[in-house]
């Protein structure tokens, strides 16, 4: 409902001289939601978190906070912090002495000030770390501290720039669980910016697909993954395979030479159309049994599962995962069912 909703981003475009960044930019964010905006590099999220943060002014369009255009308000007196990639802590000062920070520029008394650090440690589970130097933590443990950092200040909206880029894969995986757990026990609104796929899926409860300064697809993780608006989403969030087809009439697709039930309806009868397959949605099964037959090419073992590649006669290279290996050079059949069938129509142009 309209109510819930913190920011409103209402006919927003940034542009520089010629280039347009952002174009006409419509969104809203809910309060106390975890929100990310995804992308690649250019796609215009961060000039988005910039303009949010007051660090940049938009060319035209609207900032609504709480119902109020903020567009002018400068960033120190928005009720929003932000967390950058590059954390920034002071290095002559301890653990404390930075989280208390902005609380000590306020002339916050200092007992409310020692009870507020004291919490904000807690939550990170960085109590004792108070006297540490700064420079003596570990990756995750100084992103922790930047993060209570900003939001001992009790902001609304917290946003975070890329903030765990920086750090090996292991903790980069362990820091979104605890991203999320202080997000759920703070109850401030968090918009995420990230290139990583992996990173929004896992953490958010709302993702927005942004490309060439516009947004692509909103929705929650599931439903971009699984339906996808356009084959850029499609191919963005994670592995696909996206092949080209015609839809017949209502759940009835054609592609690859064969003729397919889906569960898609209301895109029309004999038009063009684009057909999604996740690579973890195909079957391997015997060559007699497939709807699709091919030969494996390449196999690479991924971990928890093997990605292969499939040639079929058509020529189209398939893209496969299973946790059974089949050797390379493999003939093979293919089934794909229903629900593992995405249809989107084509876009002219």
């Amino acid at each position: 409902m309209q109510e819930q909703n913190i920011i409103n981003l209402v006919n927003l475009t940034k542009q520089f001289d010629d280039h347009i960044v952002l174009d006409n930019i419509n969104l809203f964010v809910r309060k106390n939601e975890f929100l990310t905006l995804l992308g690649p590099s250019g796609c215009g999220k961060t000039t988005t978190l910039r303009i949010l943060a007051g660090f940049e002014q938009p060319t035209s369009g609207k900032i609504l906070f709480d119902g109020q255009d903020i567009a002018q308000v400068p960033p120190h007196r928005r009720r929003i912090n932000t967390v950058f990639q590059k954390h920034a802590l002071f290095p002559h000062m301890n653990v404390f002495e930075n989280v208390a920070f902005g609380l000590a520029v306020k002339k916050v008394p200092k007992a409310e000030i020692k009870i507020r650090v004291e919490k904000m440690l807690d939550l990170v589970n960085l109590q004792g770390f108070e006297t540490r130097a700064v420079d003596s933590l570990s990756g995750g443990q100084q992103q922790r501290v930047a993060i209570v950092r900003a939001l001992i200040n009790e902001p609304e909206v917290l946003l975070l720039d890329e903030p765990l880029s920086a750090l090996d894969l292991k903790l980069r995986k362990d820091m979104q669980v605890e991203l999320k757990r202080i997000q759920k026990r703070v109850g401030s609104t968090f918009i995420y910016v990230t290139h990583d796929q992996e990173e929004a899926l896992t953490m958010s409860d709302t993702v927005v697909v942004m490309n060439g300064g516009r947004i692509q697809q909103v929705g929650r993780p599931e439903d971009v993954y699984n339906e996808p608006k356009n084959p850029f989403v499609a191919d963005f969030i994670g592995e696909s395979n996206i092949l080209p087809g015609r839809m017949l009439q209502d759940e009835r697709v054609s592609f690859a030479g064969q003729e397919f039930v889906c569960v898609d309806r209301g895109l029309g009868e004999d038009v063009p159309a684009d057909i999604v397959v996740r690579p973890e949605d195909i079957r391997i099964v015997a060559p007699a049994d497939g709807m699709l037959q091919g030969t494996v090419g390449s196999v690479t073992f991924k971990g928890v599962h093997y990605e292969m590649t499939v040639m079929t006669p058509d020529g189209y290279e398939w893209l496969v995962q299973s946790t059974a290996m089949t050797p390379s050079g493999t003939l093979v059949g293919m089934n794909i069912g229903p629900n593992e069938i995405h249809v989107m129509k084509r876009v002219a142009g």
